[in-house]
């Protein structure tokens, strides 16, 4: 994947009150690597998610909808800056999105099991149900959940859970590259570790690249091999968490370098995956 000097802006009844949310980003994400983009609210990070992901310049009059005004983004060897429908669609399949709201966005009217599956009918409504729900199966184990929880309903789980299932139901298809934008927003404090640590160890086991955004500088570095920082839709700094703290340039890197330093000291050893949120006796405390 590569960013070459792109620009973002989200659609307005008049130009003159258009705003620009990402301004002249230019990155490179290689194959298998996990990049970690961070930085506060309104810097662009998810904006830039979200155009990753295919669902930009969709041909929308929405003022909710970003689009590419400026410089070019290559995702797989497809230029998504006028990309058609056709080729959108195509290109989506190969890419895995988990939303902020991720976990809300599961159909309550499912089974978990249907959830994790329904991209495959998505992609092809004569699939084989079993095969599908094998599927399913296989991604609700590797995300560390009982098989039980299949034939249950999203509201009768825990949030660390839900999330959990939201992941799954992103790597249904098997894509390349996974964006994950604030992985573990809404997840109780206690199971986030949980939850972040299933990224890695799939991301190790599949070999996908993968984006993930966060707010949160211990979410990406518990993640990511290499951070981008954003600040008012610019990159202010990339490289490993080390080359940031040793190297800041600006203000808000030199925050995050203190961040990332106290952070690292004062880390406690992380329980097992799994330790807590994986029964269903706790998805009351949870919610």
């Amino acid at each position: 994947m590569s960013s070459r000097d792109l620009s973002i802006e989200y659609r307005s009844s008049t130009a003159s009150a258009r705003h620009l949310a990402v301004k002249g980003v230019s990155f490179d994400l290689g194959y298998g690597e996990v990049l970690g983009v961070v930085g506060e609210s309104g810097s662009g990070k998810s904006t830039l998610a979200a155009t990753i992901a295919g669902l930009a310049d969709r041909g929308s009059n929405d003022e909710a909808s970003p689009r590419i005004c400026g410089g070019g983004l290559s995702v797989f060897d497809t230029e998504l800056r006028g990309i058609g429908g056709r080729a959108r669609r195509e290109l989506t399949l190969r890419i895995g999105y988990l939303a902020q709201d991720g976990a809300q966005r599961l159909n309550s009217s499912l089974t978990i099991a249907e959830n994790v599956a329904e991209p495959i009918f998505l992609r092809d409504r004569r699939f084989d149900a079993r095969e599908a729900g094998q599927a399913a199966a296989t991604l609700i184990d590797a995300v560390h959940l009982p098989l039980s929880i299949l034939e249950r309903r999203p509201f009768e789980l825990s949030s660390g859970q839900r999330q959990r299932v939201a992941l799954a139901r992103a790597l249904i298809l098997e894509p390349g590259l996974l964006v994950a934008d604030e992985p573990i927003r809404g997840v109780d404090i206690m199971v986030r570790h949980d939850v972040l640590a299933v990224i890695p160890e799939l991301q190790a086991e599949r070999g996908f690249s993968a984006i993930v955004v966060s707010s949160d500088l211990s979410v990406i570095t518990e993640v990511a091999e290499r951070i981008a920082v954003m600040h008012d839709g610019v990159v202010i700094g990339i490289g490993s968490p080390e080359a940031l703290a040793a190297t800041p340039d600006h203000p808000y890197v030199k925050a995050l370098a203190r961040e990332f330093i106290d952070t690292r000291a004062d880390t406690p050893v992380p329980r097992a995956v799994g330790q807590a949120d994986d029964t269903l006796d706790d998805a009351n405390d949870e919610r």
